[in-house]
């Protein structure tokens, strides 16, 4: 009764196996001449996906508590803010004809200002995404795709890509923000140049290598762009720190931050929406995992981001009794990062065998972004 099962894989098995033992057989019957480009061919193969396939399945230094290595809670003051001035040390000199020893006047220290954890954060993210780990989606095998399928198309090894653009998005969003209204006094000062320059290296393409076809011809790779926004921003920190830039934590700015970042989530709970509405298909929707990773790496950005927002605008958080509402937001971005499945289902909304995760998912921005709004409208009064 199996013998018609069997003998169907079989054949099939066979079908797969003939071109290859027909490659083995040619191969077999050359020179070394030829033989040799061949093997060192297909060794730089086998070893550059062995390094794709690596890269992909780690993720170097992902923790959802990464927040917590920041210190958040031991910053006093709001971003910009002076500093008190401590006295240096005074040097002492001492008199060869006495043998006495005579302290000098103390030096009035410089002034400092607090530092912005936001710029701290979002930096520290750009060196998690493209320092930390490989940045994947330029690379060479990804842009390939898988037999010239583009691997978002897939199931397979792209998950980590996605979670790497979702992260980004959230760090792209902050950099605008960071030029247009917290890194400036408005209608008083210019655009601080160094955060004008990362804000640009965030908008390059994501997806450039060394080499493009359009433009033909050598091209810087995405990951330089973003370690130069790296070091733009933290040009910015050391600026703000000695007192020469400006940081204006105020109210409206905040108001407008937590707009925007409203806004984003927004779009991409309706993207989950739509995909889980239309493309229902369980474990066999293969585009269901970019749109969840995506989503819960933009979070996983948001949740940094966010809580350095508090220490940086405590003061405005203190003064319209926000605290709470400010911390359970927090939590909820929290708990979506424990949603961690092994295989993303795209099923129905009541499914047991396979699960809706975006729904899931969605839910999660959905409590968030609500909380956001009241925030935002609290703020706003």
């Amino acid at each position: 009764m199996l013998e018609p099962v069997v003998a169907f894989f079989q054949r099939i098995a066979y079908l797969i196996g003939r071109p290859f033992v027909a490659a083995g057989r040619w191969f077999s019957a050359r020179r070394w001449v030829v033989k040799g480009p061949i093997a060192v061919i297909a060794l730089a193969i086998v070893i550059g996906y062995g390094y794709f396939i690596v890269q992909t399945q780690s993720w170097t230094n992902f923790n959802p508590d990464y927040v917590d290595a920041y210190r958040l809670s031991e910053q006093t003051v709001d971003a910009g803010t002076t500093l008190p001035a401590t006295a240096a040390p005074a040097p002492s000199t001492s008199s060869a004809e006495t043998g006495t020893t005579t302290a000098a006047p103390a030096q009035p220290a410089a002034q400092t200002c607090q530092r912005s954890a936001i710029v701290n954060v979002t930096a520290g993210l750009i060196d998690f995404n493209v320092d930390e780990n490989a940045w994947v989606s330029s690379m060479l095998l990804y842009k390939l795709g898988l037999f010239g399928i583009d691997w978002d198309h897939t199931p397979f090894l792209d998950n980590k890509a996605s979670f790497q653009r979702g992260v980004n998005q959230a760090i792209r969003r902050t950099t605008v923000e960071l030029v247009d209204s917290l890194g400036r006094m408005r209608g008083t000062s210019g655009i601080n140049t160094n955060l004008q320059a990362a804000r640009g290296n965030m908008q390059f393409d994501e997806e450039s290598w060394y080499f493009g076809l359009n433009p033909f011809g050598p091209k810087t790779p995405s990951p330089s762009y973003y370690r130069a926004a790296a070091r733009d921003l933290r040009l910015f920190d050391n600026t703000l720190a000695s007192c020469a830039a400006i940081f204006d934590a105020r109210a409206d700015n905040l108001v407008e931050f937590i707009d925007r970042i409203t806004s984003d989530i927004g779009d991409t709970s309706s993207i989950l929406r739509e995909r889980s509405e239309l493309h229902s298909a369980g474990w066999f929707d293969t585009r269901a995992d970019d749109r969840f990773w995506f989503a819960y790496g933009q979070l996983y950005g948001y949740y940094g981001i966010l809580s350095a927002a508090r220490a940086d605008f405590q003061t405005v958080i203190q003064q319209r009794n926000i605290g709470p509402l400010y911390t359970e937001t927090l939590k909820q971005l929290r708990a979506a990062l424990r949603i961690q499945p092994l295989i993303i289902s795209n099923g129905a909304e009541d499914g047991w065998i396979m699960p809706n995760h975006l729904s899931t998912m969605g839910f999660y921005i959905l409590r968030a972004r609500s909380n956001l709004v009241e925030m935002r409208d609290v703020l706003a009064r």
